[in-house]
């Protein structure tokens, strides 16, 4: 029996990605509660990472 390469690591990333949105949904529960982060800055910090790596 052979395993296919989508087989070995597509539901792998599905996975992977649903436990990220989770955590990125309680961060965000977390922040709206306690009113001390707007969901602006935590985008405004990401994507100034982010663009760090390109410079």
């Amino acid at each position: 029996m052979t395993i296919s390469m989508y087989q070995a690591s597509i539901p792998v990333s599905i996975r992977t990605l649903n436990n990220l949105i989770n955590i990125l949904e309680k961060g965000a529960t977390y922040a709206e509660t306690k009113k001390q982060v707007k969901n602006l800055i935590l985008i405004k910090k990401a994507v100034f990472q982010q663009m760090a790596l390109l410079t």
